[in-house]
């Protein structure tokens, strides 16, 4: 019994460290546009345009995430979607220009959205409702 709360409490700190790792990217390019943008070279308001690529990669991903985990289960998902998120943003801090940030937000979004609906439903499966808060 104690062998068991303890894995409990491992693998809930897991999940809160990944929903608050979750939402790191999304400040990053706030943060970081007013230097971004001229670096490249563009105008300010394109990071509108980044910006909702990575969110249309969410919704979809989304969307096609009840399929993943029921194929490929939670922890599959969970770290693959952890992995394309780490490599996109990885190719972002590298990009030598936007078209590249626009090209490696489809990944971003689409780790994003996976990783986000995973974790959800694996917290609503196991968990009280009060860990979902």
């Amino acid at each position: 019994m104690g062998e068991s709360r303890y894995v409990n409490s491992f693998i809930s700190y897991y999940i809160y460290i990944s929903f608050i790792s979750l939402g790191l990217p999304n400040a990053i390019l706030g943060s970081g546009w007013p230097m971004i943008h001229l670096d490249l070279n563009v105008p300010s308001s394109y990071a509108g345009m980044a910006t909702m690529i990575v969110a249309g990669g969410t919704i979809v991903s989304s969307f096609f995430s009840e399929k993943l985990i029921r194929r490929f289960g939670t922890g599959v998902v969970t770290a693959f979607s952890v992995f394309l998120t780490a490599a996109a943003l990885l190719g972002i801090y590298i990009s030598p220009s936007f078209i590249w940030i626009c090209i490696l937000g489809i990944p971003l979004g689409l780790g994003a959205g996976a990783v986000g609906s995973a974790l959800n439903n694996f917290v609503a499966l196991h968990y009280e409702a009060k860990h979902m808060n």
